[in-house]
């Protein structure tokens, strides 16, 4: 294969790859991050067959890690976190420090240096962000007092690793047990830089970026938008390493942040989407290429190990955490299980202190295996420990709050975008009882707010569905522009309920006939309708309407 190619075959291998696993993951249930990693595993240099290229990998993971972390500060919720701050902070700290010291134990017990044993501990003692929002999604948890705390827990972990990814680089050397210059001037001089790069946002990345999304989205180009968006995440990141010398994640996130406090937050975050979760991908597959799979063979014992700490230890040392702070028992045990395995920051640490020669390549496989195993086994613990409290606790988002569980005969209206929210606006004036399904929670908490019964998640997911109670209502309107997902909604509303009438909403003729033969009863063709109702107007205007009858 030519040099020149290697890129394109990286990208198209593991784009295909990643898919397969992906979807094959999906097909058992699992997250589909397992699917990911194992599609890098087959595409690394320790299986037979295809082996991508071993300098590019690592750069296309690096856009990736800016991607990820601008998504998690485009997410960030200061408020959200102020809410659940006496639970999450202490907790999520506490269990960072005794996992650390854990880590650094067992490095002992291993005889590795004191660098790696607390790297090993440090990885092990954050959880992945993305597996946590799938597992609190597919048991309809987002909105409960459990989904807020365990996500405020992320948050706190999610900050912590970026503060310790800026401080592993000058205390590599101390770390490795070397002789180097004072600790207090290097982490001095680190916190120095870290300060001058936030005072430079604040000041002027506050000012700046809104005035520039604001004078891009008026030209009214979308790609110019979507341009601009990336060109500010990976703009700030690469001028955060450059003039400050601080990491690209923290660059990232803090673009993320300030883009967070822009009225077009939500845009930039919908239009970056797809493009944040290709290099994501692309991450877990090049950190999938650095797994050696032999290890599981060659050194059970300590991979076994190195589950029991993500699983059993830290469900154990989250749980009493969670208690400690007052939690119910139900409710500290099942977010303890959410909170039971690693993921994508866990990821960043091994490869920036693999770079820093903080971490052997046997201890990085190890913390692979145990984060593929966790990710696979977390759905089914989570599955295992909520149907214990299933009765108790509603797991619609809040149903009875939220008076889901007194409807009958209602109408469920998916997605509370524009024409949903009109929509809704009607029916309610017309006496029509609603429910509402849609997966964004701004909007689900505005719904909520004007006294209307919302279940948040995707409407594909059976649990999500259910939560609206399609069973005993009379009819259900797909207001998403999405028909693909729509079809298979709506093959889910006649299984549960044959007598329900659907209606659905389509932009061309292939879609009205693909939401028809899913089973709709009528589909919408948005352009049409615009059309005729323009037509009808234009009828009324003077030139063109029926003269008057003159008055008797």
């Amino acid at each position: 294969m030519p040099h020149h190619t290697s890129l394109i075959t990286l990208l198209c291998l593991g784009f295909v790859l990643a898919f397969l696993f992906g979807m094959l993951a999906q097909r058992f249930r699992l997250s589909p991050l397992a699917g990911y990693l194992l599609a890098g595993v087959v595409a690394g240099p320790f299986t037979p067959g295809f082996v991508g290229d071993q300098t590019l990998a690592p750069q296309l993971a690096e856009v990736g890690v800016i991607l990820l972390m601008f998504g998690v500060g485009l997410h960030f919720s200061l408020k959200d976190l102020m809410q659940v701050r006496s639970v999450a902070a202490p907790g999520a700290l506490l269990r960072i420090v005794l996992m650390t010291t854990l880590g650094w134990a067992v490095g002992r017990l291993f005889g590795w240096d004191d660098g790696t044993g607390i790297v090993f501990g440090l990885s092990l003692s954050v959880a992945s962000t993305v597996v946590l929002l799938r597992t609190l999604e597919d048991h309809q948890l987002l909105d409960s007092r459990l989904g807020q705390v365990t996500i405020g827990w992320v948050v706190v972990e999610d900050i912590a690793m970026v503060l310790a990814l800026v401080l592993l680089p000058p205390l590599a050397s101390s770390l490795h047990g070397e002789q180097a210059t004072p600790l207090a001037p290097m982490i001095f001089k680190t916190f120095l830089k870290i300060g001058l790069f936030v005072a430079f946002m604040l000041v002027v990345g506050r000012r700046v970026i809104p005035w520039l999304l604001e004078r891009v989205a008026g030209t009214g180009s979308r790609e110019l938008f979507t341009l601009c968006v990336l060109a500010i995440a990976m703009g700030v990141a690469f001028g955060a390493a450059a003039m400050f010398g601080v990491s690209f994640a923290l660059g990232a996130f803090f673009a993320g942040m300030l883009l967070n406090e822009s009225e077009f937050s939500h845009k930039a975050a919908n239009d970056s989407l797809p493009m944040r979760d290709a290099f994501a991908v692309l991450f877990f597959v090049s950190v999938g290429m650095l797994f050696d799979p032999s290890i599981l063979i060659e050194q059970p014992a300590q991979v076994l190990l190195t589950f029991t700490l993500i699983v059993a230890v830290k469900w154990l040392v989250t749980w009493a955490s969670l208690r400690a702070l007052g939690e119910r028992p139900d409710d500290a045990s099942l977010a303890a299980a959410t909170l039971a395995q690693i993921g994508e920051f866990s990821f960043i640490v091994i490869g920036l202190a693999a770079s820093l020669k903080l971490m052997l390549p046997s201890v990085r496989d190890l913390v692979l295996a145990g984060a593929l195993l966790s990710i696979i086994a977390n759905p089914f613990l989570v599955a295992l420990l909520a149907a214990r409290i299933k009765r108790r606790r509603q797991l619609a988002g809040g149903d009875a709050q939220n008076g889901l569980q007194q409807l009958a005969g209602h109408t469920i209206v998916i997605g509370y975008g524009r024409v949903g929210r009109d929509l809704l606006r009607l029916l309610r004036e017309r006496g029509v009882p609603v429910a509402l399904v849609d997966e964004d929670i701004d909007r689900v908490i505005q719904a909520r707010a004007d006294g209307i019964p919302a279940v948040r998640g995707n409407a594909v997911l059976p649990q999500v569905l259910a939560g609206a109670r399609p069973e005993v209502a009379k009819l259900a309107i797909l207001a998403i522009p999405r028909a693909l997902e729509g079809g298979e909604v709506i093959a889910q509303l006649r299984a549960i309920n044959p007598d329900i009438t659907v209606l659905a909403r389509a932009h061309s003729e292939g879609e009205v006939k693909h939401l028809l033969a899913h089973g709709a009863d009528a589909a919408v063709l948005a352009e049409r309708e615009l059309a005729h109702s323009l037509t009808d107007m234009v009828m009324a205007t003077p030139p063109y309407r029926a003269p008057r009858a003159p008055a008797s």
